[in-house]
């Protein structure tokens, strides 16, 4: 079926794959980003304490990694369709819990809450995973952006939602806070049926297929111009065709063991890998403490809400222009760029006043921008790197050390704001973004003009 389907052409495929990813990647933002925008302040009001202020969304960010190892694995086995349906499933369970623990005041139903409602960012982030596994090698960084882009719509109108979120649950008769989490179960309940009825057919699946193809293809070609070449000679024929490339059977192994091995073998691969890790550490860091450090300067929600869907909007809605960045000049110089622009926007940061401020959301927009340039830069390296069948592992693995980075992070900063103050906590991020500048200069000359070629892992 995959194969009769892939006949229709290689481009029109795409092309399907990518309008139903950014479908699905528009309603998943709003169920994320409507989280983000109250998890810590949820935390804080539960708990009753600032510090822990960071737990909510430690948990879900600690979630993200975790719920990547089964996601991974049922898409190496059975495509990409049931791997997104997967983490979908337990972001609306999550956003329920959450719901619940709201009104029954139980900070640790919400923390578990927290935790699987991570099971939509990491549908999100294999999602960009997805529109890769059909695109062309010159557009690669493109298509994948177009996917990262889509999120913007749904995640700079999520944190919007704070307002109205406290309209439906007067409406609903649940604390003030929690009225925002009923959008995000609408959201990744909207997300998975999108996913379920349109992703079809699967691109990993037929990426799959289509490559076997040009394997078969290709070991005929070679055989027919074996026998050309030694025409009446069994012996001559057969050991040209012995001395012929063979290829291993496929590997449908998702597991984090086997993407370490490619991984380890794979330096571009591991280049890629990090930038990811270290620009969401950045990343969540300075965004989680934000809310508190607003809070502070006793600004409103709705202020908090808006400063934080800019920073969402610097996150996804300039992806397009960074993906063609990477399709034209590399990946390792966009990174570079990315770890520079992780570093400014901390240190601005470090610079603003509690409370509501211009040079605060400045910051903020940059910091998106940063990760903006790191994870897609760091995506592309990633799957250019690696053989159609090692993606889910290496992917999993990749996006398993993203989200433990981020839930690092996001413990940390709860305690490097409570003990040194929020400009101490953006001043150690700018340091980690210098570190991501360094790897990409370090090794961009080594694995420059070879974006596209995968290593043998």
């Amino acid at each position: 079926m995959v194969l009769a389907t892939a006949s229709l052409g290689r481009d029109a495929l795409q092309r399907r794959v990518i309008r139903t990813l950014v479908g699905s990647q528009v309603l998943g933002g709003v169920g994320m980003a409507c989280g983000i925008a109250v998890g810590a302040l949820l935390a804080e009001d539960l708990s009753g304490t600032e510090a822990l202020a960071g737990v909510g969304t430690t948990a879900q960010v600690l979630g993200t990694a975790l719920i990547t190892i089964p996601v991974a694995r049922s898409t190496a086995a059975r495509g990409r369709r049931v791997g997104l349906r997967f983490g979908l499933t337990l972001a609306f369970v999550g956003a329920a819990v959450v719901l619940l623990a709201a009104v029954l005041r139980s900070f640790p139903l919400f923390v578990v809450g927290m935790f699987l409602f991570g099971g939509g960012t990491t549908a999100n982030n294999q999602t960009r995973y997805a529109a890769a596994d059909l695109a062309l090698p010159a557009h690669r960084g493109r298509d994948l952006s177009i996917v990262v882009w889509a999120t913007t719509i749904g995640s700079v109108a999520g944190p919007n939602l704070v307002g109205p979120g406290k309209a439906v649950a007067q409406a609903l008769g649940v604390p003030e806070l929690s009225g925002v989490f009923v959008f995000s179960l609408a959201g990744f309940v909207l997300a998975w049926v999108v996913v379920d009825r349109l992703l079809r057919p699967d691109p990993l699946l037929t990426a799959r297929a289509l490559d076997a193809e040009t394997r078969r293809a290709d070991g005929e070609r070679r055989r027919a111009e074996a026998v050309a070449a030694s025409p009446g000679s069994d012996d001559a024929t057969s050991g040209s065709i012995a001395d012929a490339p063979q290829h291993d059977g496929p590997n449908h192994d998702g597991s984090m063991r086997r993407g370490f091995a490619v991984v380890r073998a794979n330096p571009r691969a591991m280049q890629g890998m990090l930038v990811m890790a270290l620009g969401h550490l950045v990343m969540v860091s300075v965004m989680v403490m934000t809310p508190i450090h607003m809070k502070h300067g006793h600004a409103e929600l709705e202020v908090i809400g808006f400063v934080i869907s800019m920073h969402i909007m610097g996150m996804f809605a300039l992806s397009p222009l960074v993906g063609m960045a990477v399709d034209r000049w590399g990946g390792q110089v966009v990174a570079t760029a990315g770890g520079s622009v992780l570093a400014f926007a901390a240190v601005l940061a470090s610079r603003s006043q509690a409370g509501w401020s211009g040079l605060l959301l400045v910051a903020l927009f940059l910091l998106g921008v940063g990760w903006s340039c790191t994870l897609v830069s760091g995506s592309t390296l990633l799957t250019s790197a690696v053989s159609t069948d090692e993606r889910p592992a290496t992917q999993g693995l990749a996006d398993v050390l993203m989200g433990l980075a981020g839930a690092f992070g996001g413990v940390a900063a709860g305690v490097v704001v409570g003990t040194a103050g929020y400009g101490m906590l953006a001043l150690g991020s700018a340091a980690v973004g210098v570190v991501i500048l360094v790897i990409g200069a370090a090794r961009g000359a080594r694995y420059r003009g070879d974006a596209d070629a995968p290593t043998p892992a």
